[in-house]
């Protein structure tokens, strides 16, 4: 790639005509090929109406019907462990991940073919090397090998480049500190919450991440705190390197939007083998740039388990390629994932979205870590935010209730909060997704 920003710039770079082109192209081979060989596809198609060779612009993928979660789980527990929707038989493949179950107790299986992860691991090159990852890089996963895919992808991604890459497995927090500073770490991958609780753990071992340490990059992914900025902030201080928002998931095995060393304010979305539509989660109309919406998802790469029209429960916005100065001319998701429709609460007649109550915590640097509680009491819903303080110069908990409060009411159309502190160690803490609102309405407290 020599010098490039690019890790392909034939198609980072394309005009916007000739990516519609492609896209069209691979669609079209999408459709005929899972109609072809997937029978949960073949039926759906059939169900709707729908024939491959109805599809002859772009305008004609909303004839496709959506896909869901709900119909994934539920084809596979009638014929598990992977339903109908693979493409050839499981001796084909030969890799095997879960989704690590946030959004419901069962988990979602999918298989990998070896062409499958080639594509995988392409698809993280791509956004590595926007970043700024080179063969020179010493890139530490602060991660848990196992069958949730988390940043398995990232793993081969990294080699692939030809940086070093080191797994972390199941260490310790305290000895991947010191693995860190020792190996001369320049790149990190973690979940915001865990970046965070590697700069707390450091703290209390008296290292200086940010100072001893060569960390100049993190790559963050798996929750939406990568783009709140005081979560980002409070990571370059503790870390000392620039952070990186990229998204993905299981059920397409890699990331979909990556961002770039230009920080637009967004990740990119790898258009030339992720397609992406944004609808109004009610009506199904399409968003404009700037309007906030559903993600929908489809795979051109996937082909063991194809993705087409998956709606992801994400919510997004979506922002012009020209918003980067970058050359790409991938569009951008404006802020990231903003969050997830069905993260939503309504509280008194509020919406509230955890990632909107993070991003007024973590401008209190005197908070280590929180946790958000609603219930029903008293013949009406509360909402509780338990904050548990750190060690930061300065941080007292004498006003603090009343500040976040405050601060936090003015952020919710006047929503009152209840603010609880906590001692040291009383909430919990995570290195993957992090699990910080509980809602005990369902009890009914004091009805």
């Amino acid at each position: 790639m020599g010098d490039s920003p690019y890790w392909n710039p034939k198609f980072e770079t394309a005009p916007k005509a000739r990516l519609q082109e492609l896209q069209l192209a691979k669609w079209q081979r999408l459709v005929e090929y899972a109609a072809q060989r997937s029978p949960f596809y073949a039926a759906k198609f059939t169900g709707a109406g729908f024939e491959p060779s109805q599809l002859k612009t772009l305008d004609d993928v909303r004839r496709i019907p959506c896909t869901t979660k709900e119909e994934w789980l539920g084809t596979q527990a009638e014929n598990p462990l992977f339903g109908d929707l693979l493409t050839a038989p499981e001796p084909v493949a030969t890799r095997y991940h879960l989704t690590s179950g946030t959004s419901g107790r069962t988990p979602l299986r999918v298989l990998d073919s070896t062409r499958d992860w080639a594509w995988i691991s392409e698809i993280w090159a791509y956004g590595l090397w926007g970043f700024g990852v080179r063969p020179t890089d010493v890139v530490y996963l602060a991660f848990s090998y196992a069958s949730f895919i988390g940043f398995w992808g990232a793993h081969y991604g990294c080699e692939k480049i030809g940086a070093l890459t080191l797994a972390s497995g199941n260490l310790p927090t305290e000895t991947r500190v010191r693995q860190i500073v020792e190996l001369g770490v320049t790149t990190v991958c973690a979940t915001p919450t865990y970046a965070l609780r590697l700069g707390a753990v450091a703290h209390e071992m008296g290292i200086d991440l940010a100072t001893e340490s060569k960390i100049d990059k993190v790559v963050l992914g798996g929750e939406p705190g990568a783009n709140i900025p005081a979560t980002r902030r409070l990571i370059t201080e503790a870390l000392g390197g620039r952070c990186g928002d990229f998204a993905g998931m299981t059920e397409i095995g890699t990331n979909m939007v990556v961002e770039c060393s230009h920080a637009p304010g967004g990740p990119h979305i790898v258009e030339d083998h992720i397609y992406e539509e944004v609808v109004d989660p009610l009506s199904d109309r399409p968003c404009a740039y700037g309007e906030r919406g559903e993600r929908i998802v489809t795979s051109f790469g996937r082909a063991l388990l194809p993705l087409i029209r998956y709606r992801a429960g994400d919510l997004v916005e979506r922002a012009p390629h020209t918003d980067c100065t970058c050359g790409r001319t991938f569009d951008l998701y404006r802020g990231g994932i903003l969050g997830r429709a069905d993260d939503m609460k309504v509280v008194r007649g509020t919406n509230v979205f955890p990632s909107s109550i993070e991003a007024v915590v973590r401008d209190y640097p005197e908070v280590d870590e929180f946790q958000i509680e609603i219930s029903y009491q008293g013949g009406r819903d509360e909402i509780t935010v338990r904050v548990e303080l750190g060690a930061a110069p300065g941080g007292t908990a004498d006003d603090l209730p009343d500040r976040l409060g405050k601060d936090l009411q003015e952020c919710h159309e006047g929503l009152r909060f209840l603010i609880d502190v906590v001692g040291a160690g009383a909430l919990p803490r995570f290195e993957l997704k992090s699990r910080r609102l509980v809602d005990l309405r369902e009890q009914r407290v004091g009805a």
